[in-house]
């Protein structure tokens, strides 16, 4: 699994939220077809001095830096499988206990009057750097009908967030990702007081999300989908009482294709192709171009999947499962973060997932053109 994007979450969410992040996946096709597992990772973005201050940040750098997230023995057996491409059964299960304890709720008391402050800035800064060890908050099933299971859950009086996050529901092609979660649960925490005695408390850090996943869209798609999530907020801000997915469905039947073809011909999405087996072998010269051919009935496209994530409805489950919208002061510049930053904090090159999938489009074209005969001419 190698990081995959950059994701700024400090402008796509209207609450606190002092984060950056990168998921990391496998890359290669049929390594994802065996894994298609995906862990998105999140940073504090501690420079911005619009969430802490000069005291706060040095406070918080310390405390970051006196932590142990994972033991010497799993780093070891990381490093030992990264460079010999795996490890001996009794190693890889060592590593495994190694690794499972590391994410675990730890039982060790947590500061309380440490974590209230973060808190006031941002639950999710207290959810990161409040806490001695590391967990994980969520897991994201993948599902094919994604309105189907947010209505069931509210059926059983499950506690939804308030809005599927991401494109809305309509009558054309599924693209990009869509995502919603259950509000995070009060788990049974010990807390530790400023006069040292410890009590039972609780923190809500842990929630259910799920997924629904389209195809992948180029940058030109991205740039549409973008714009179209501009003119939603506009025509909401206009219209405060009408439904918001009443106005996205619109906005997109407006501006966006309604079908897969039309897709692949606007250069908005990513497709993949295959020799079609009805294709008209024999009876003429295959066409020159991917489109001609795919016309012509030589190929068919097959969508490719979108991989990754957004940033804003990111945001949007962070900022729905939090206890209070935090602070940020407007008057202090950002700090910049960035795909390089994210790549040298982690001593990784960050992958940017338009080129691969660009580079899975361009795999297929090439052997389209190979199986054609078509090798150097086909476009």
């Amino acid at each position: 699994m190698y990081p995959v994007g950059f994701y700024d979450l400090r402008e796509a969410a209207r609450s606190a939220v002092p984060v950056v992040s990168t998921a990391f996946r496998p890359i290669d096709g049929d390594e994802l077809a065996r894994n298609p597992f995906r862990v998105f990772t999140s940073m504090l973005a501690v420079d911005d001095e619009r969430f802490f201050d000069d005291d706060l940040r040095a406070r918080l750098r310390n405390f970051l830096h006196s932590r142990e997230l994972f033991p010497p023995a799993l780093l070891e057996l990381a490093s030992r499988a990264e460079a010999a491409g795996g490890l001996l059964s009794d190693e890889a299960e060592l590593f495994l206990q190694h690794a499972v304890g590391a994410f675990k709720l730890s039982p060790q008391p947590v500061d309380r009057s440490w974590y209230e402050e973060l808190e006031r800035v941002s639950a999710v800064a207290a959810d990161i750097g409040g806490v001695r060890n590391t967990h994980i908050n969520h897991l994201t099933p993948r599902v094919l009908d994604i309105d189907e299971l947010y209505r069931r859950m509210n059926d059983r009086g499950i506690t939804m967030i308030d809005a599927i996050q991401g494109p809305p529901r309509w009558q054309g092609p599924d693209v990009l990702l869509r995502q919603t979660s259950f509000k995070a649960l009060a788990e049974p925490r010990l807390m530790r007081a400023q006069d040292g005695s410890v009590s039972q408390g609780t923190l809500r850090v842990r929630f259910g999300e799920v997924e629904a996943r389209g195809i992948a869209l180029t940058s030109s798609g991205r740039a549409r989908y973008d714009a179209l999530l501009v003119e939603t907020d506009r025509r909401k801000a206009d219209a405060p009482n009408v439904d918001r997915d009443a106005i996205a469905r619109q906005v997109w039947s407006e501006g966006f294709p309604n079908n897969e073809q039309t897709l692949d011909d606007e250069g908005l999405g990513f497709f993949a192709y295959q020799l079609a087996p009805d294709r008209p072998v024999g009876r003429e010269r295959p066409p020159a171009s991917i489109r001609g051919l795919r016309e012509a009935g030589w190929v068919r496209a097959e969508p490719i999947v979108y991989e990754d994530f957004l940033p804003r409805s990111a945001a949007g489950i962070f900022q729905s499962n939090l206890t209070g919208e935090g602070s940020r002061d407007a008057n202090q510049a950002g700090a910049t973060y960035d795909m390089n930053w994210m790549a040298a904090a982690i001593d990784r090159p960050v992958h940017d997932p338009f080129e691969l999938y660009e580079q899975q489009r361009i795999a297929s074209v090439q052997a389209i053109a190979q199986s054609l005969d078509l090798a150097g001419a086909i476009s």
